[in-house]
């Protein structure tokens, strides 16, 4: 069978299929690992770190729960605790120094605490 030039029923016998053309060139696991690439430098361009945890799968549950719950994600939940945690951490430190400097000011002569609250 012969193809004509101009015959349009034949095309797709011979040329390649038809549809829309292929502007990428690359195949789709390439596009995607280019993809991903170019996320985790746009992260760190954006002072982002990766963090890799390995716990057990009923921990992930849980922590699944509590996210759907307050509707975030795992990484901004583990952002608030962490915060959390660190602010409780310095105001029992915080708490922990007053006491300590109180206890050594009922020591000191009253001209030693006047010197003391004068430099706080």
């Amino acid at each position: 069978m012969a193809k004509a030039s101009s015959d349009r029923n034949t095309i797709d016998l011979f040329g390649s299929s038809r549809g829309r053309p292929r502007k990428q060139p690359l195949n789709r696991k390439d596009q995607l690992k280019i993809n991903k690439r170019i996320q985790r430098e746009k992260e760190k361009a954006l002072g982002f770190k990766r963090l890799e945890l390995v716990i057990d799968q009923d921990t992930i549950d849980k922590l699944d729960q509590l996210c759907e719950l307050n509707d975030v994600k795992r990484a901004e939940w583990l952002t608030m605790q962490i915060a959390l945690s660190f602010s409780k951490a310095k105001l029992s430190k915080a708490k922990n120094n007053k006491e300590k400097k109180s206890k050594t000011n009922k020591t000191a002569t009253p001209n030693e605490q006047v010197i003391q609250q004068s430099a706080e």
